[in-house]
């Protein structure tokens, strides 16, 4: 994880940062992750990923219950945060590994200029500069249950076929991304 460590008498704390950026995507300051995300969100540095196998599915996942922002949403495979002076494919990687339990590699960039803003029900949002990748899946997956809920591969027109039916069970982020992906 990119952050900082804190001491705190006998235990120390990792507190996870995130790269916040002003209007123009331009990294201006840090912020830790756990108190970003609220009704007032600022823009910040992100990342999703795509894996794909080599038939051309996607793994999509289901976010973990417990998740602050859209608990049990599908979504494209996993996302995170690049930490200060983390570089994004790094990020990528590392964060395959925290919430899949995988390796990937092939990182490529996909929609290297993607940024969304959404907003919950209960008025938390979304603010996110968020180059989109694709990986392939280098191994077996073992899902940390505090990140998945539950996964699944799918074709690409088969997924664009269930999203077409019914968008509602889908993060608004994936949408944005699938409606922009190449066919």
């Amino acid at each position: 994880m990119s952050g900082t460590t804190l001491a705190t008498g006998d235990a120390t704390t990792h507190v996870e940062l995130v790269v916040l950026l002003d209007e123009r995507g331009r990294p201006c300051g840090t912020a830790p992750k756990a108190q970003v995300h609220h009704a007032d969100t600022p823009l910040h540095l992100a990342f999703s990923c795509w894996l794909l196998d080599d038939t051309g599915r996607t793994l999509l996942t289901q976010r973990a219950a417990g998740k602050r922002t859209w608990p049990l949403a599908w979504t494209n495979s996993f996302c995170g945060h690049p930490g200060p002076g983390e570089d994004p494919v790094d990020a990528v990687h590392r964060r395959a590994a925290d919430e899949l339990g995988a390796r990937v590699g092939d990182v490529r960039p996909l929609l290297p200029d993607f940024r969304y803003r959404a907003v919950m029900d209960d008025g938390t949002v979304e603010n996110e500069v968020c180059p989109v990748f694709t990986a392939r899946l280098l191994g077996p997956l073992a899902p940390a249950p505090d990140e998945v809920g539950d996964w699944r591969w799918v074709g690409m027109d088969g997924l664009r076929a269930e999203v077409a039916a019914d968008a509602t069970p889908f993060s608004p982020w994936m949408l944005e991304q699938l409606a922009a992906l190449p066919r």
